[in-house]
C-alpha cells in the first residue's frame, strides 16, 4: 500500500519559484499552473486558494503567463512541425484550459492562409501513408486524418483523388455524421 506524502505548506515566495521553475522548463497555460500550484498548498483552504491566485496575478503581471501567447506558439508549432489540422489544435487547447475566444483568434491567425489540402498531405508524407490498396486501408487513412483534425470534406477530395470506390466514400461519410 503506498502513502502519499503530506503536503507542504509553501510559503509565498517558495511556491513563486516553484511556478517560475514550472514555467522555465516549458510554457504552461493558466490552467495547469494552477492544477500544479494547488498540488503544493492545501487547496482547499482559503489561504491556500488565495495564495494561488496570488501567485498567478504575479505571473501575469510580469509577463511570464499568458495564454493568448502560449495558443499561439502551441498553434504554429501544431501547424508546422507535426502537421496537425485545425480541429485538433482547438481540441488539444481546450484540454488545456485555454478560454475558447483566445482559441478562436489563434487558431484563426495560425490556420488562416493555410491550403488545408495541402496540409493534409504533408501530413500523410509526414506520416508516410500511401494510396491505400483496399476499404480496410481507406477506412484507416479516414479515421486518421479524423483524428489529425482536418475536415472531412478534405478528407474526402484525397480519397477522391486516389481513386477510392464511392461506396466506400459514402460508407465513411455515414461514419462521420454518427
Amino acid at each position: 500500500m503506498a502513502f502519499s506524502r503530506p503536503k507542504k505548506l509553501y510559503t509565498e515566495n517558495e511556491l513563486y519559484e516553484y511556478a517560475v521553475g514550472a514555467l522555465g522548463r516549458r510554457m504552461r497555460t493558466v490552467a495547469e499552473l494552477k492544477r500544479l500550484l494547488r498540488q503544493r498548498v492545501e487547496a482547499d483552504t482559503e489561504i491556500g486558494q488565495t495564495l494561488v491566485e496570488l501567485i498567478i496575478r504575479k505571473l501575469k503581471d510580469q509577463g511570464y503567463l499568458n495564454d493568448a501567447k502560449y495558443a499561439a506558439a502551441f498553434s504554429s508549432y501544431r501547424r508546422d512541425n507535426e502537421k496537425f489540422g485545425p480541429r485538433r489544435v482547438i481540441t488539444d487547447l481546450k484540454i488545456k484550459g485555454v478560454h475558447g475566444e483566445v482559441i478562436e483568434k489563434a487558431v484563426d491567425s495560425a490556420y488562416g492562409e493555410i491550403d488545408e489540402e495541402k496540409q493534409t498531405r504533408e501530413y500523410l508524407k509526414r506520416k508516410r501513408l500511401k494510396k491505400p490498396a483496399d476499404q480496410k486501408q481507406a477506412a484507416r487513412i479516414f479515421r486518421q486524418l479524423v483524428r489529425a483534425g482536418f475536415r472531412s470534406k478534405t478528407i474526402f477530395t484525397i480519397l477522391k483523388k486516389w481513386d477510392v470506390e464511392e461506396e466506400m466514400l459514402s460508407t465513411l461519410e455515414g461514419e462521420v455524421q454518427e
